[in-house]
């Protein structure tokens, strides 16, 4: 599974890239054949207390997920999209085993 981080208007910070790489990481016990996953990061509204912006992209073969969420933390962010993208693939194979 390729990870692709991408920050607009900022450096990431390695201590941020391991995070995301171990959180991205969980998502394949609940979907084994993820291709890719996108991660983009970015500040909103920086007057603002809720400015952290993290969208995740997971790519399957038969199509692709996404959640985005704005928080404090991109940590908090990254969490909150995770657990979204986990339910997401956990009603997808749902779905599929239905067929």
């Amino acid at each position: 599974m390729e990870v692709r981080i991408q920050s607009i208007h900022f450096d990431t910070s390695e201590q941020l890239q391991v995070f995301i790489q171990k959180k991205v990481a969980k998502l394949e016990k609940y979907y084994d054949d993820i291709k890719k996953v996108e991660v983009s990061l970015k500040v909103v509204k920086p007057e603002t207390a809720e400015n952290k912006e993290a969208g995740v992209k997971v790519i399957v073969p038969s199509g692709d997920f996404y959640a985005s969420k704005i928080c404090d933390t991109f940590e908090e962010a990254i969490d909150l999209s995770v657990e979204a993208i986990e339910k997401q693939l956990v009603k997808y194979k749902e779905k599929q085993r239905s067929k």
